[in-house]
């Protein structure tokens, strides 16, 4: 049975916020709300917790995931990146943007950032210190989730489940991030989503 925990993710109760960091912490995945839907939190870093993932999510083990970080520190930490590709993030981040960049772990490597512009990701992030797994709370190939009750549907009577739900209510309706491939020029939209990425310098 999934635990459900009530959360404001306009302004979460600091003591949800520490609920969340020892959940992240103990290698388990929270449902979580996002900016665009219920989004699927697990540490990034910890080898069981993305296994898990994976298997709640039914899908490979080698498609990479998104992953949220606290700022541009932790991004320059992740990727490789030069000075044009750093304003370039300034000018649009926090934002609804999925971000690929070349990884500096592995030469043909790349990950995807997010850093939306929503206090309760934001705040979890400074806190947890490392990248988390940013994917949708829902079975690969199956509909985004923007309610609790659709979460428990699609995951009722399934072997692999997510261990906490934190519940804040049915989401707005919204276009899912925008998603850019920063890692070659010309740059590309791979997935035009609410907003548009200013690429021009």
């Amino acid at each position: 049975m999934m635990k459900i925990i009530k959360i404001d993710p306009e302004n979460p109760n600091p003591t949800i916020l520490k609920q969340v960091f020892k959940f992240l912490s103990e290698a388990k995945t929270v449902v979580i709300p996002t900016d665009t839907v219920y989004g699927l939190a697990a540490d990034a870093t910890n080898l069981k917790a993305v296994k898990k993932t994976t298997q709640i999510k039914r899908r490979s083990l080698n498609k990479p995931y998104s992953v949220f970080v606290a700022d541009l520190k932790m991004i320059k930490n992740l990727v490789q990146i030069d000075r044009q590709t750093l304003e370039i993030l300034e000018r649009n981040l926090p934002g609804p943007f999925t971000i690929v960049l070349k990884s500096k772990i592995g030469k043909d490597k790349t990950v995807a950032i997010r850093i939306p512009k929503y206090p309760l990701i934001n705040k979890l992030s400074k806190i947890f210190k490392k990248p988390i797994i940013a994917t949708s709370a829902n079975i690969s190939g199956k509909s985004p989730c923007w309610s609790v009750k659709e979460v428990l549907e699609q995951f009722k009577n399934k072997k692999f489940q997510p261990d906490i739900i934190f519940d804040a209510g049915v989401l707005p309706k919204s276009l899912p991030s925008t998603v850019v491939d920063l890692t070659s020029k010309p740059y590309k939209i791979l997935r035009q989503g609410g907003e548009r990425f200013v690429i021009e310098i």
